[in-house]
């Protein structure tokens, strides 16, 4: 019976095409929530990333709908019973409600980690106790996302239902098998097309660094891109790869990843240094960080750091290595920088490698790691003993829970206030390392502080300004210690949070974090402007530590008279910039799709039609540095040599 056939393939057709609109309205609310982190002209453009992004949609929509297209194409009458087309409804709702949810999370999740979701989002969770409360602490900030959600899902449902199939219990067999036989071929062949992204054979199936094709700048990338189909072409898959464009000779003139310093002498004996490495702490709150760029009504959210910085080495113009707080910790202490997956969620993190905690070792330094998280959160207890450090102290060993924020961990004030007494057990020399915990979503303050800061422009604001009081309170009371006077402070984020200045939004500008160096027997008090990163740390301290050994190191001791090294970082979409003092290059992996000017944050005016030799330099310098990153991580070698 030929119509029946024909009536289940418009029933496909249209329960299949719902999916275009309820992605549709999921894209208009990623812009609408995330419209100053994207760089879209107007409507026309917005509708525009929006054709573009019917490709990717229809790829992640027959992936969604595998299961329910295999069922709808069954041969038999027993297909259209109501009980099977119940079970199509279901099946239908259940995978398309995943599709659909993964977006809506985006939505609230881009403006944090600045890049569609992918499969190694969640794997921030994966060492957490407190799962629960952050759910909890999700679903009371973004209640208005998950009614919309529910809402959409709602008349997906019911739009769904407004065309049913008749039940048929006879068939005109020959007719019904013709018909049977042209169904199989023809929607799996559409699905194959559709999965591909295209028809033809010598066309690979499409990534996310195909949506940087037809976009003039990369946050457009996202708008065309949507999370399902992002979550699964990132799923399993290992993005470490060797290459062998560039042979050892090239790799150490172009970027001299082994590196050796004279003792910087600025030490008579060797200091304890102590890293700060402050959570979401972006450049943009700290007010020495931004006074000399006379920002329009700039307002600083850091009182006592900006009186620290008069007297420390001051580094405005830093940017992080990391996106989120798992990357963080290689990234500063090891000078190893995470993209897309973060390297210590990777099959190659429990290798032996150079970093700070090392040299500290072999120069005979107690070393100690501080978080006020729960014991293993983010993964930092295991990666502590990666690294080797002697002690871990975490919220297990602060055992008080009178001082836990019910999230994340124990406030910042009480913490180092733990933190300064026990290194005060520690011998001298020590490195010790505290991350921060409190200037985080859920942005929360200790009931007692209520009031006390600034309500500011968002919500990170009073968080930040807990954090500074925090840090106040704990150099004043460290300043009675024996240890205090030789002693180098390290002070830098993971990576930045929540932007309200404008010039902060900018693309380039979302990378941006601080880098101080603080030092009470020294009156360094000096703002330096070059590009400095979170791997110019580990060969910086190594220098003021007094190490004169070889350095593996893709950075620079900032005590060196050495060109800035390339700032490098992952935008998403397959895509990473360079960055050096002439110029900003975006590299989708492949091929360079654009050169801007290096005070071009926004990445407005693209230069790549009148290229430079100095534009290629950047450019081969860029991927030399990805070709000595993933053959050292893969092979082995991150060690000094």
């Amino acid at each position: 019976m030929m119509n029946l056939r024909l009536q289940e393939l418009g029933l496909i057709v249209y329960r299949f095409s719902l999916g275009y609109l309820f992605f549709f309205i999921a894209r208009c609310l990623f812009v609408l929530f995330n419209k100053d982190l994207l760089e879209i002209a107007g409507l026309f453009d917005f509708l525009e990333l929006c054709i573009y992004g019917l490709t990717f949609d229809t790829s992640a929509m027959f992936y969604a709908n595998a299961l329910f297209l295999l069922g709808s194409i069954l041969p038999g009458t027993f297909t259209t019973s109501k009980n099977y087309q119940k079970g199509l409804f279901y099946l239908y709702i259940f995978f398309n409600g995943l599709a659909l949810a993964l977006n809506y999370l985006d939505v609230a999740y881009y403006r944090f980690n600045l890049s569609r979701l992918t499969s190694k989002a969640f794997e921030v969770l994966e060492n957490e106790s407190n799962g629960l409360a952050l759910l909890g602490s999700f679903l009371i900030d973004y209640w208005y996302l998950f009614l919309l959600y529910f809402g959409s899902l709602y008349f997906w449902a019911k739009l769904y239902k407004y065309l049913t199939l008749e039940r048929v219990r006879t068939i005109h067999l020959r007719s019904y098998v013709a018909s049977s036989i042209v169904l199989f071929l023809l929607v799996p062949g559409i699905a194959i097309i559709g999965i591909r992204g295209d028809w033809r054979h010598s066309t690979r199936p499409i990534t996310l660094v195909h949506a940087m094709e037809k976009v003039d700048h990369p946050t457009k990338a996202d708008v065309v891109l949507n999370s399902l189909f992002t979550f699964i072409r990132t799923f399993g898959k290992n993005n470490f790869r060797i290459s062998e464009e560039f042979s050892d000779l090239q790799i150490n003139q172009l970027i001299q990843p082994i590196k050796q310093y004279e003792s910087s002498k600025e030490f008579s004996t060797p200091p304890n240094v102590v890293v700060f490495i402050l959570e979401s702490f972006g450049r943009e709150y700290w007010g020495a960080m931004n006074y000399s760029r006379k920002i329009e009504n700039f307002e600083s959210f850091t009182p006592f750091l900006d009186s620290l910085a008069q007297h420390s080495l001051v580094f405005s113009n830093g940017f992080t290595n990391s996106r989120k707080s798992i990357h963080g910790m290689p990234a500063v202490l090891a000078g190893i920088p995470s993209f897309d997956v973060a390297y210590t969620s990777s099959q190659y993190s429990n290798q032996s490698l150079q970093s700070l905690v090392s040299i500290a070792e072999e120069m005979e330094y107690s070393t100690s790691f501080f978080h006020g998280a729960p014991n293993g959160s983010m993964g930092f207890l295991g990666f502590s003993q990666v690294l080797g450090f002697d002690k871990y102290y975490g919220k297990n060993e602060y055992d008080n829970n009178a001082d836990y924020d019910g999230i994340w961990g124990i406030w910042d004030e009480p913490f180092f206030q733990f933190t300064k007494d026990k290194l005060s057990e520690n011998k001298s020399p020590f490195l010790a390392t505290i991350f921060s915990v409190s200037s985080h979503a859920p942005f929360k303050i200790p009931a007692q502080y209520e009031g006390k800061f600034k309500e500011g422009y968002v919500a990170m604001h009073p968080c930040v300004q807990y954090t500074d009081y925090a840090i106040a309170r704990f150099i004043e009371s460290s300043k009675k210690e024996p240890w205090f006077e030789n002693t180098i402070f390290v002070f830098t984020a993971d990576h930045a949070n929540l932007s309200y200045f404008e010039f902060y939004q900018k693309s380039i500008n979302r990378f941006a974090i601080p880098i101080m160096l603080y030092a009470p027997g020294k009156s360094w008090g000096e703002e330096r402007f070059d590009l400095v990163q979170h791997m110019d740390i580990m060969p910086t301290v190594a220098q003021l530590m007094g190490y004169e050994k070889p350095i593996r190191s893709w950075g620079r001791s900032l005590l060196s008279e050495e060109d800035p090294s390339l700032v490098v970082n992952y935008f998403g979409a397959g895509s990473y910039f360079f960055m050096n003092e002439q110029y900003i290059c975006i590299y989708n992996g492949f091929e360079a799709i654009g050169f801007y000017d290096k005070e071009d944050y926004g990445l407005e005016e693209n230069l790549i039609q009148n290229r430079t030799k100095e534009m290629d330099d950047i450019l081969v310098k860029g991927k030399a540095f990805l070709q000595d990153y993933n053959n050292r991580i893969v092979k082995g070698n991150l060690e000094a040599e």
